[in-house]
């Protein structure tokens, strides 16, 4: 018996030991810090799951109507206009940035950072006033008809396809300009020289060695372009061009169907997965060597007819997509100032800053605390929960705006239900109606765009710093606020400052999800070009503008520096 009662007592002391150390184990891998990524990853994951799940719910009699009639235009339509942006980026980021970065032509130095100019310019700015410009009964085609004395008949139709597709890709070349500009500076001249070595001419050795090098760069920025262009929605809704955007927008508001707008948005969430997969995919399998760049490269110098043609192409390009825009809109500010600056326009303007404010303090916070926990803790599952916390910038922002909404309405009614049953108090609307559901669509959105600069900040602290503060006996919540915090300073600015700008000309976020009345900048301009109102749009619109030249100004004084 004593025998059976020792064994027993072991038996228990070794399992009791064995479970210490797995809650010891578990306890030690799962901290506040992995806590925090996991709970903003699940976050991230919800609205997503919520709009995918729609996909497969019964389908309802507005889905049938919509399946039947809208469907397949939206599917042509946003195929075209996919398509045609993509070649269209493609063609001008690629070749002003191959200008810039390996010949040398009059007003290289100013073109070079001023083809940046236009990721100030929000899309559906540029459009309206296209519209306004280039219309039959706008003041070019006018011009012209009574100039040369004609109808005009090969004058191309603004307001159709070819519309749409030149005015997106003039707000968007910037992404692939910015991005192959640096793959060419890296190997730009080298490449050439290597071709010519071969035997190969300058323009052989474009499209055979250099075009082909940059391929990962390119990829990059024509991503991005073709992201911006299935998320967009306030262009295509100035051309009247109905996309799944604006098919989920009208779903919502028109047809009354939260339903409908969640299965339309889970069309297009599959969608860009697959875009997102293939050009992963495709990367995966390319090998680069990237060179340092050369600072003091002598580039090729154009004379003749050859310059100033380039400089003429250059120029013209950022006539028609900067220049004259912003022209027109401080011609239309000056003409409408004393009519639309009252004290409504005020509103207008602090709502914009509230918000882009708030949700650049909540981004950046999060983003702070999620690149300090890789850093204390850099394997394989924390890194993944970073990457799907930042998969939202991937996702329009219709698609997010429906997929927060869902949730918090579901999570409205419970908490309502519960104050009744337990306190017997009708509490109403504790979540909808209120900035929450706005901040957390942002910070869904935007998190990859604060993520990126301070976590490239953070790579360039050395350990030695957190190991040498520790042995100091500071702990690690007083390493982030004492040591990283003061050095991470240019990184948080630039992320804030990013975040700050792209909330300012957010619009089927703030357009889908704000209070009764919560109207801001972009809103206004909304409710103005879909009343054909250009001027009274016009001054909202160079405030955006001007706002959205700061990230430009700081981005050219970091690479100067």
């Amino acid at each position: 018996m004593r025998d059976e009662a020792t064994t027993t007592t072991i038996t228990t002391r070794i399992v009791n030991t064995k479970f210490s150390c797995l809650l010891s184990a578990i306890g030690n891998y799962v901290t506040a810090w992995r806590l925090l990524v996991f709970f903003v990853a699940i976050l991230v994951l919800i609205p997503i799951g919520v709009v995918l799940a729609s996909f497969f719910s019964p389908t309802s009699d507005i889905w049938l109507h919509l399946v039947e009639t809208t469907l397949p235009g939206l599917l042509v339509n946003t195929f075209w206009l996919a398509l045609g942006v993509v070649l269209g980026t493609t063609f001008l980021g690629v070749s002003l940035a191959w200008f810039t970065a390996v010949y040398e032509f009059p007003g290289r130095n100013f073109f070079s950072w001023a083809l940046l100019l236009p990721l100030a310019m929000p899309a559906y700015v540029t459009a309206f006033v296209a519209l306004a410009l280039f219309d039959f009964t706008g003041p070019i085609q006018t011009a012209l008809r009574v100039w040369l004395d004609s109808d005009l008949l090969w004058f191309p139709d603004i307001r159709g396809r070819l519309g749409v597709i030149i005015v997106m890709t003039l707000a968007f070349y910037p992404y692939v300009y910015l991005l192959a500009r640096n793959a060419f500076l890296t190997q730009g001249k080298r490449s050439l020289e290597a071709a010519q070595s071969l035997g190969l001419n300058r323009r052989q050795g474009f499209f055979k060695v250099a075009l082909p090098m940059a391929r990962p760069w390119i990829a990059g920025g024509v991503m991005l372009a073709l992201m911006e262009t299935l998320a967009d929605f306030g262009t295509v809704a100035v051309f009247n061009y109905d996309t799944f955007t604006t098919a989920i927008y009208k779903a919502w508001f028109s047809l009354f169907s939260l339903t409908a707008a969640s299965q339309l948005a889970s069309i297009l969430i599959i969608l860009i997965f697959v875009l997102i997969f293939l050009e992963q995919h495709f990367r995966s399998r390319m090998r680069y060597a990237e060179n340092k760049k050369s600072q003091h490269a002598n580039r090729i110098k154009l004379t003749g007819w050859r310059s100033w043609s380039v400089a003429s192409f250059v120029f013209t390009v950022l006539f028609f997509a900067f220049l004259l825009p912003v022209t027109q809109l401080g011609v239309w500010s000056i003409q409408s100032l004393t009519q639309d600056f009252d004290q409504r326009y005020l509103e207008f303007l602090w709502h914009s800053l509230l918000l882009s404010g708030l949700a650049a303090l909540l981004t950046c916070s999060i983003a702070i605390l999620m690149v300090y926990a890789v850093r204390r803790h850099p394997d394989g599952i924390t890194r993944t929960a970073v990457r799907i916390a930042t998969i939202g910038y991937a996702l329009p922002g219709a698609v997010l705006a429906v997929g927060v909404f869902v949730p918090l309405v579901w999570l409205d009614t419970q908490l309502s239900e519960l104050a009744m049953q337990w306190f017997n108090i009708e509490t109403g609307l504790l979540i909808q109606g209120t900035l929450a559901i706005m901040l957390v669509a942002y910070m869904t959105r935007f998190l990859a765009v604060s993520h990126f600069p301070i976590d490239s900040a953070m790579q360039r602290i050395p350990r030695s710093i957190d190991e040498a503060a520790i042995g100091l006996g500071l702990n690690h919540s007083a390493v982030l606020q004492k040591i990283h915090l003061p050095i991470l300073k240019s990184g948080i600015f630039t992320a804030a400052t990013l975040v700050f700008i792209d909330v300012m000309k957010e619009m089927p976020i703030t357009l889908m999800t704000r209070p009764f009345g919560w109207d801001t900048l972009a809103v206004r301009i909304f409710e103005m070009t879909s009343e054909g109102e250009w001027e009274q749009a016009a001054l909202p619109s160079i405030t955006l503008v001007l706002a959205g030249i700061i990230p430009i100004i700081i981005f050219m004084r970091q690479t100067e520096k």
